[in-house]
Parts: structure tokens; sequence; C-alpha cells
């Protein structure tokens, strides 16, 4: 437990994971051009059928920058439709990201976070 507040980290963008099952897929690519339609900003990653990087399962990642937040995260909560959603800030600080400043929108999922680093290198 913390003794005082963390100082907020500047986001400088989000990540959307949108985890599916092959029985969902259609139901993922539903939301998916959803979200293509309404938010041109947001970068509709490649489809993963599979274990990818920390991820546990399937998945696609929609990236937006943080101006979209106060949209695009209601929205996803609005039309997932039953499917798990993480959604995280990019701060630099991926383990904290994936870990501790990410939100669940369904089932939370174990994320294998030996492969995240502490801090990002660019």
């Amino acid at each position: 437990m913390h003794e005082t507040a963390n100082e907020t980290t500047p986001i400088h963008a989000w990540h959307a994971h949108i985890y599916y099952t092959p029985d969902s897929k259609p139901t993922a690519l539903r939301l998916r051009e959803w979200v293509g339609a309404r938010f041109p900003a947001a970068v509709l990653g490649r489809w993963h059928d599979a274990k990818v990087g920390p991820h546990p399962t399937s998945m696609y990642q929609i990236a937006f920058p943080e101006a979209l937040f106060p949209t695009l995260a209601p929205f996803l909560a609005m039309n997932r439709m039953g499917l798990t959603i993480l959604l995280h800030p990019e701060s630099g600080r991926p383990k904290d990201d994936h870990l501790h400043n990410a939100m669940w929108m369904g089932t939370v999922l174990p994320i294998d976070a030996s492969m995240l680093p502490e801090i990002e290198s660019h």
C-alpha cells in the first residue's frame, strides 16, 4: 500500500488489446470495423491468432493518442459485446503500464510480465 499518491507520469498514448477466440473472432472483427469507421486517428494493429508478446491469447491492438481516450474508451466499454479488452497507457514504463496502470473490460487475463522491460528503450 502506498503512503502517498503516485505522481502522474505523462501518458503519450493508449493501447487497447482486444482478445478473441476462434468463436469470437467475428465479434472482434465487427468491433474493429466500428472503431475504424468512427476513430480514424486510431491505428488498428495486426491480427495475432496465437499468443504474442506478453498476451495470453489471440488479440489485436488498437493504438490511439491520449486525446481520443475520453471518446474511444467509453465506446469500447459500451460495444465490447462480451470481448475481453486490456486498456493501458503508454508512459514509457511497459511493465507498469501492462500490470499496474491497466484497466480491464471483461475477464482479467494473465499477462506474462517476464518479457516486459521496466523502461521503454528507443
